[in-house]
């Protein structure tokens, strides 16, 4: 394993652990309030990218454990995955600007779709830098995490308390 990659191993242990806790977390939330959520596209997509976010950040961290990989190697590790991830957003972006539904959760469709594509978008610039052997990009891969993980922390609110509003 990468020097840099061994020195950030505790950090990538507890955000695999953590990020997959929540990940159980938020599924659990969205069932509670499954109705809701599955009459609305855009709900329903938001659901999608807020947990394709998460497990990104949770496979991302398992990825960096991988005994004897090269930084460029965790790279394309990262970009492939946040490859993925760009695909899911599309989509889900797509169906909540497409969701005709009036609900007072579906106005700020920028923020929204902000929530779950701000992280690809930190992951995918921290790929690049680690492909080019730069140890900044673990920097921005953790705060990609982070920003995912709280994304999903917010929609587990949404999930469970302002859909009954």
């Amino acid at each position: 394993m990468d020097a840099a990659l061994a020195s950030w191993s505790e950090f990538n242990v507890a955000v695999a652990g953590a990020g997959a806790a929540l990940g159980g977390l938020l599924i659990v939330a969205l069932s509670v309030n499954i109705r809701q959520i599955a009459e609305s596209r855009g709900l329903a997509a938001r659901a999608g990218a807020a947990i394709s976010a998460l497990i990104l950040g949770v496979v991302l961290a398992c990825a960096a454990l991988i005994p004897g990989q090269a930084l460029v190697v965790y790279g394309v590790e990262v970009l492939v995955g946040t490859a993925a991830g760009a695909v899911i957003a599309v989509l889900a972006a797509r169906a909540i600007t497409g969701d005709q539904a009036a609900d007072a959760y579906h106005r700020y469709d920028t923020g929204h779709i902000a929530s779950f594509t701000l992280p690809l978008a930190i992951f995918a610039v921290g790929g690049v830098l680690l492909v080019f052997s730069l140890t900044a990009g673990l920097v921005l891969v953790a705060i990609g995490t982070f920003t995912a993980l709280i994304g999903a922390v917010v929609f587990s609110w949404v999930a469970l308390i302002e859909i009954l509003r």
